[in-house]
């Protein structure tokens, strides 16, 4: 969903490259946050119990699959990790809307939605879905499952295009 956000075409250009090494087409600020995740991909955050690791999700509900980065069972709190959160996107927060929803039908209680920052330690406390949060994620996915590549209407963001590493692909023109 964040990618989806950021630009819709990105999903499209993701699915060319998935068989490729990400050293072909990954940016360093990428490689450095598939770094940071290796503990969470791994297992290996913590050995204690009571964290859930890498768990794969589905939502039945939304027709939506990922994969967690944490979920405290004690605390009933979904952790999503990032390497640096200079801005709150509101795709990180859909993202862990999209997990919390899965979570939730798969039967794990989830009372409260974490982002954390790595590189400055900070923590972000994200609000659950109600009113018009859930309004706009439930949209956001309608637009997701609707979207076509080759709708001549898609707005382009030329700030976002100059930063995506598929521009050469997209935009050649930038």
């Amino acid at each position: 969903m964040n990618d989806f956000l950021f630009c819709p075409r990105s999903l499209y250009f993701h699915s060319l490259y998935e068989n490729f090494s990400d050293t072909t087409y990954h940016t360093s600020a990428q490689t450095r946050g598939r770094l940071n995740h290796t503990t969470i991909d791994t297992g290996t955050y913590s050995s204690d119990v009571k964290f859930l690791q890498a768990l794969e999700v589905y939502s039945e509900k939304y027709g939506l699959i990922g994969k967690i980065d944490i979920y405290d069972k004690e605390k009933k709190m979904l952790i999503e990790r990032k390497s640096k959160i200079s801005f709150l996107h509101q795709g990180y927060f859909f993202q862990l809307y999209a997990q919390y929803f899965a979570l939730q039908e798969m039967g794990f209680p989830v009372e409260e939605l974490v982002l954390r920052s790595l590189e400055d330690n900070k923590r972000y406390t994200v609000p659950l879905p109600t009113g018009e949060s859930l309004r706009e994620f439930e949209e956001t996915i309608d637009a997701m499952q609707s979207f076509q590549m080759n709708h001549s209407s898609l707005e382009t963001n030329l700030k976002k295009c100059e930063h995506c590493i598929y521009q050469t692909l997209c935009r050649p023109d930038l």
